[in-house]
């Protein structure tokens, strides 16, 4: 019993092995298995490099944890709109979730007579979609992967950094008379809106384009990136920054140097972009606008119609062509 208890208390006093023969010699002990080790993925480039499944979706969550609490601005792509009041963008294919109330800044106070505020942010973000929009995440669950944001909070700090901070130069960096960049947010018919640095303001169609036009989808749709000149910046109230950009006055002016090949008494095709007051405006195939007061044709010209065009007279100080439509080449109904 005595030597059981000092083997069961101090192991290292148990006896040796027997040598007897009758027991043959003691086995030897296996060696131990090396601690497994991963390798790197085998790509068929030389110097490529591939990642595990898993891989690449824990450095996105770690991206997003670090943006989190480093209060970074990200953008992503406005993807749906759901019936709860939520708009969802999605940011490297994670989804993000941004209530209807934090996508705007200042809501346009036009026609809120007849509808809901909630129905015209409803509205305004439908036609966002497909935008890039800016966000500040405002809540995490690493459980789930859910994130909550804001566009309101990242368009406000937009704000007070290129329009309320004084740059190196003493001066905002958003000024009247600079060429910046700007986000296309929505298109219309007769209208686009944009997103300057935190600010969205509306660009009407005549001054997109040199060259009259029928329909803005014609040149621009959601999530372009254009050029606009800065024309004037309203910082009256700095909590309701208004801006003023023209998109038009960036490239310079073709039509005078296309109306040197138009000939008077000549006949011309053209596209009718709008109708007013009697008089037709158009578009000439060259790239000329024109104004005609009369129609030979027994039909009416409407928008978008392709009609057979007279010129009478140029007129070099408005840069348009004047004369009459003689014929409608096809309608458009």
């Amino acid at each position: 019993m005595e030597d059981i208890l000092n083997i069961e208390q101090n192991p290292d006093t148990s006896p040796a092995p027997s040598t007897d023969s009758a027991q043959g010699p003691a086995p030897e002990p296996l060696p131990s298995a090396p601690a497994p080790r991963r390798s790197p993925v085998l790509t068929i480039e030389s110097r490529d490099a591939a990642s595990l499944p898993g891989a690449e979706q824990d450095a996105l969550w770690h991206e997003i944890t670090n943006a989190y609490m480093t209060h970074r601005i990200l953008c992503g792509t406005l993807g749906g709109v759901e019936r709860d009041g939520l708009a969802v963008v999605y940011y490297k294919g994670c989804r993000v979730v941004i209530p209807l109330t934090e996508m705007v800044v200042n809501l346009n106070e036009t026609n809120a007579r007849y509808t809901s505020q909630t129905q015209r942010i409803e509205r305004l973000v439908n036609n966002m979609m497909g935008c890039q929009v800016d966000f500040l995440i405002r809540g995490l669950d690493a459980a789930s992967h859910s994130i909550v944001a804001s566009r309101k909070d990242a368009m406000l700090r937009k704000q007070r950094t290129f329009y309320l901070t004084p740059a190196a130069d003493g001066l905002p960096q958003v000024r009247e008379g600079r060429i910046v960049q700007a986000r296309v947010t929505a298109v219309a018919e007769k209208s686009i809106r944009i997103e300057v640095f935190g600010v969205e303001c509306s660009v009407l169609a005549r001054d997109l384009a040199w060259e009259w036009l029928c329909d803005a989808h014609d040149l621009y749709t959601v999530g372009d990136v254009i050029l606009v000149r800065i024309q004037s910046v309203d910082l009256t109230d700095p909590s309701h920054i208004q801006v003023s950009a023209d998109p038009r006055s960036v490239t310079e002016n073709p039509i005078p140097e296309r109306l040197k090949a138009v000939k008077e008494q000549s006949r011309y095709a053209g596209q009718v972009t709008d109708v007013r007051r009697g008089i037709i405006y158009l578009r000439l195939h060259n790239g000329v606008n024109a104004i005609a007061h009369n129609c030979l044709d027994r039909r009416p010209p409407a928008k978008k119609d392709q009609v057979s065009f007279v010129v009478t007279h140029i007129n070099r100080d408005q840069n348009v062509a004047v004369g009459l439509i003689t014929r409608i080449i096809r309608q458009v109904f």
